[in-house]
């Protein structure tokens, strides 16, 4: 979990462009992200503590150079259009989604907002024609996506030499 949230965190980062840290007497730039999440607060705390962090050890802290604008659905689904709809107007530089609909919805909100994605399959959901080549202005993780299969399969097996059969189930 630590790793996808890090992954995460390195395509945010990479969206906001470098702000300048050290010197005292140049105006520093905060920059606002934004979290859209489907689920409750409980659930969104502890993988914003770890965004937090890992934002942190790229050069963005929290009330420095960076904000963190975080909308929590607790659930309700209806909500996450007006959640969206808030964070484009709070003007946030990237928008941080999780999940296939909370990613659609912020979609819908802009197209211009740079929106990075956690989700299952960001292909196979309709979210972006392809890995190598996203389009639009949303790129991510993709957790399931079937065409890595042969490249975890190859993992698997540096890891585990020895491996003679390998079972998969749905």
């Amino acid at each position: 979990m630590r790793h996808l949230i890090a992954t995460l965190v390195a395509f945010v980062a990479f969206v906001l462009p470098a702000a300048p840290v050290g010197a005292q007497a140049q105006r520093v730039t905060v920059f606002r992200v934004g979290v859209l999440y489907p689920g409750g607060a409980d659930a969104l705390s502890p993988r914003l503590a770890a965004f937090r962090q890992g934002l942190r050890a790229s050069g963005f802290v929290e009330g420095t150079n960076m904000s963190i604008e975080a909308r929590s659905a607790d659930g309700k689904s209806d909500r996450l259009s007006s959640m969206a709809g808030e964070l484009v107007k709070r003007e946030v530089r990237v928008i941080a989604t999780s999940g296939d609909f909370a990613t659609r919805i912020a979609q819908e909100a802009t197209r211009t907002i740079p929106i990075v994605a956690f989700t299952d399959d960001l292909v196979g959901a309709g979210l972006v024609a392809s890995h190598a080549r996203p389009g639009g202005n949303t790129t991510g993780i993709s957790i399931l996506s079937p065409e890595l299969n042969a490249k975890r399969l190859q993992m698997l097996k540096q890891l585990s030499p020895g491996i003679a059969r390998v079972a998969v189930r749905e």
